[in-house]
Parts: C-alpha cells; sequence; structure tokens
C-alpha cells in the first residue's frame, strides 16, 4: 500500500466551518454537525453529494478519534470548499508520531481511521506545522468525481 501524501491539502480550499473538540463526547455533536453543514445548503449547479455528507461525518468521527486517543487536545476539525473537492482537515498539538496505515494489524485491534479515510476519499494526506500535526482527506463536489 502506497504511503500517505506529505502536503497540505488543495491550495484553493477555504474555511467553511471549524470545530474545536477536547473529548470524544463531543464526536456525536460534530458528525451531526458535519452532516447538517454538507446537506443544508444549496447545491452549486451540477453538484451532486450522493452519500458524500455520511462518509465525510463517517470519516470526520474516525480521524477526530484517532487524534483524541493518539493526540494532544485540543482536536480541531475544520470543513474546507475547494472548487473540485471538499476538505476534511483533522488537526492535533502532537507532533508525533507520524501517521501510517495500518494495513498490517490484526483484524480488531483498531488503527483502522486512515484506511477508511482512504476508502471513502479521493485522496488523504497529512502535514505538520510548527505546533500541529494534520490528517485530510478530500471528497468529490461534482458527480463525474469518483471515490478510490
Amino acid at each position: 500500500m502506497t504511503p500517505l501524501r506529505t502536503s497540505p491539502p488543495a491550495p484553493d480550499a477555504v474555511e467553511v466551518q471549524r470545530w474545536t473538540l477536547t473529548s470524544g463526547a463531543e464526536l456525536r455533536d460534530l458528525r451531526v454537525a458535519i452532516h447538517r453543514e454538507l446537506t443544508g445548503n444549496a447545491l452549486v449547479d451540477g453538484e451532486q453529494m450522493h452519500e458524500v455528507p455520511e462518509q465525510m461525518a463517517l470519516v470526520a468521527t474516525e480521524l477526530a478519534t484517532n487524534a483524541l486517543r493518539h493526540g494532544l487536545p485540543p482536536t480541531i476539525v475544520r470543513l474546507l470548499r475547494a472548487d473540485d473537492c471538499l476538505v476534511l482537515d483533522v488537526a492535533d498539538h502532537d507532533l508525533t508520531p507520524l501517521p501510517e496505515l495500518s494495513d498490517t494489524l490484526p483484524e480488531g485491534s483498531g488503527g483502522r481511521g486512515l484506511l477508511l479515510a482512504r476508502s471513502f476519499s479521493v485522496d488523504v494526506g497529512w502535514y505538520a506545522t510548527e505546533t500541529t500535526k494534520h490528517i485530510w482527506a478530500t471528497f468529490p463536489r461534482r458527480a463525474d468525481h469518483s471515490t478510490s
């Protein structure tokens, strides 16, 4: 399996919404808020979300769970919009360990959040700033894009 890309997400992406989490008790509210944000707005001509809101909400909670479990609080989840995609960017304040795909772990041992993100999204990557480590996943905005 190829490693995660090491770069920021789409450079033209603008922040649509941001959530700050400090505990797992906030994950359900995050999932509901992301779904509402994606389905409560009118779609642009030619834009068809299909199951993207559900997939994004699931991936957001998986990545946020990883950040809360393995990182340093607070966890920051951002929803970004670019011309051709939507981006989830999940950050925590622990610059280690580096994110890695857990495709070699025994079934049921956890650590599948990045694999889930990769299966539902168009692309997944990560980057770090001086104070935060970010995992991002992109999703299609238009019906002519397909997920991997």
